[in-house]
Formats: structure tokens, sequence, C-alpha cells
């Protein structure tokens, strides 16, 4: 059984850990539930740090007169803009290096999105925003992957989401050890799936690693890191994804006959047209590495590039869409 590094994700605590919301609801969440198992989870509730208490009156953000927008409990008169900005500006700073972030969908204070927005006489405005503590993560470029749990239930989001905490953690752990062989390492396991994302920034990152001006090696894991996270910003496309499969294929399409060739390329064409999933293609290459004995691709990330059980039955459906 292949070993994950743990993840390190920042979770809403109202998701799963704590009777926290402002009418003291928990809410159940099957990933977050099924992530504690393999990651480390770190719940927050920025509402209670600032001084809320359980149950609460609620917070909303709203737009002022001069455009600002500000985070205010209307029961209370209470304006906590900047006890929120205060506790955000500290979290960030001293909670240290996180793969990911899981926040409340919509909240006035951890949405990333259609978080709604008043103005002062409390009329819903047309407009939509982002929650306060929201805004202060995704302005944070050291954090490569936030979502929210009601935009992890879209399959092709959640398994991106997931690709990139797990990735990221792996890469925590080659650039700790110190050493250009770890990075090497790295490389290597996730050449296909990086090419699946994007291959000129594969291409850039391979140059960085063979470091031909021999810059020290704290500099070529600086600019390994902010590469991977320019390559993981967005979920692949389809045709991405094929173009992987076929560098991989090469491997082997001498040693298959004419009919196994043309059975693997419809594969692909049905996974482009998405009448299959990927995981048809994908485990028609993985027969082969096993078949032909081929140890290099053996242990290539993009077969198994998170835990599978973080994958759901539903998964195997049409839902992936890359």
């Amino acid at each position: 059984m292949k070993i994950f590094p743990r993840p390190r994700i920042v979770v809403s605590k109202c998701l799963e850990f704590d009777h926290c919301r402002y009418d003291g609801e928990i809410i159940r969440d099957e990933l977050v539930d099924r992530l504690k198992e393999c990651s480390e989870l770190l719940p927050i509730c920025p509402e209670m740090e600032i001084g809320l208490g359980v149950p609460r009156n609620p917070v909303r953000i709203v737009s002022t007169e001069d455009g600002s927008l500000r985070l205010v409990q209307p029961a209370s008169e209470q304006d906590v803009t900047a006890k929120m900005h205060a506790f955000g500006a500290g979290f960030i700073k001293e909670i240290g290096t996180v793969e990911g972030y899981i926040l409340k969908s919509r909240s006035p204070s951890c949405g990333i999105k259609d978080v709604r927005v008043y103005n002062p006489a409390g009329r819903l405005l047309h407009g939509k925003g982002v929650g306060l503590f929201g805004q202060m993560v995704l302005s944070d470029l050291n954090v490569a992957a936030v979502e929210d749990e009601g935009r992890l239930r879209n399959f092709r989001l959640r398994e991106h989401f997931l690709i990139t905490v797990f990735s990221l953690a792996a890469f925590r752990i080659a650039r700790n050890a110190g050493t250009i062989k770890q990075l090497v390492d790295y490389h290597s396991a996730n050449k296909y799936l990086f090419m699946a994302y994007n291959q000129s920034v594969l291409k850039l990152m391979g140059s960085i690693v063979a470091n031909h001006r021999h810059l020290p090696l704290e500099e070529v894991l600086l600019q390994y890191e902010q590469q991977l996270g320019r390559l993981l910003q967005k979920p692949p496309r389809c045709t991405s994804f094929i173009n992987a499969l076929m560098h991989e294929y090469g491997y082997f399409s001498k040693y298959l006959n004419s009919q196994e060739k043309e059975f693997f390329l419809q594969s692909l064409e049905q996974f482009r047209q998405w009448k299959i999933p990927l995981s048809v293609p994908l485990h028609l290459i993985k027969s082969y590495v096993l078949r032909f004995d081929n140890e290099y691709l053996r242990h290539q990330t993009i077969f198994e590039p998170y835990p599978l059980q973080l994958v759901t039955i539903s998964d195997s459906g049409m839902g992936r869409r890359l």
C-alpha cells in the first residue's frame, strides 16, 4: 500500500469538528470526515476567535457609502472588522506551512465567493462578495489550494484540490530533506501527473532541477516551489491528460498487437467525448506497466495521486470531467 504524506489543511471548525455555527449547529461533511484519517486538519472558527459566542447573532458583510466592506453584527451594532483583520493576519503568520484550506461556503467571515453583501440600511445588494477572513486567505500567496465545502462537492474541483494538497505535502517532505536527490526523485515520480497539468511548466521545472547555472540548493527549491504553485493553479484539461497518457503509451506501443492498440486509442477517444471516465484509459496504461514490468512508470503518481480512501463510488462515473 502506498504511503502518502499528511497534508496540513485548515478547516472551518463548524465542518465536522464543533457546534460553533452561529445557531449552535455542526455541519456534517463527508470529505472532511474522510480527510481526518490521512491528513492533519487544523480547525478554526474566526468568529469565535474574535470573541463572538455560540449561539450568536449573525454577522454580515456591509458595503458602506464610501465602498468599503465592513463585518458587522446588526443586532448588537458591533463592527468587528478590525478584530477580524487582526485575527486573520496573526493566524496566517503563525500557522506556518499549510497545503490548503476548506472554508465554510457563503460565510461572511470564511466564504470565498457568493457571500451576501448588504447596504447600511440592511438591504441585500445585487452583488456578492467574499468573507473577510476568506479574503485574507485568498490573498496569501503561499497557499495554493483554497476551497469551500460546497464547491468540493463537484468532482472535478474536489479531485484537483486533493491532487494539489497531496502534491504540495510531498514537496514539503522533499524540500525539508535538504538534498537535490530528494527533489530529483520528487520531480521524477510526478512527471506524468505534472505533464497532465501543464507540459510547458513541467519542462521549466525540469530545467530548474537540472540546475545548469549551479545555483544554491535553497534558490533551486524556491524557484521550483514557485513553478509548482503555478502548475497547480487550476484543474487540467482533458486534452492535457490525453497527452500525458499518450507519452506513457509510447513505452508499450511496440509490444502491443493491432487490436490492443486500437482498443486503447478508442478508449482515449471515448474519454475525449466524455463517454467513459478517465479511470478506463488510466487503468489500461497501469495494466501495461505491470505486464511489461516497467519500474519507472510503476511509481508514477498519476496512477494514484492521493489515497484511494478519499474516492467515493460515484467518482468513477461521468463526473470526472477534466
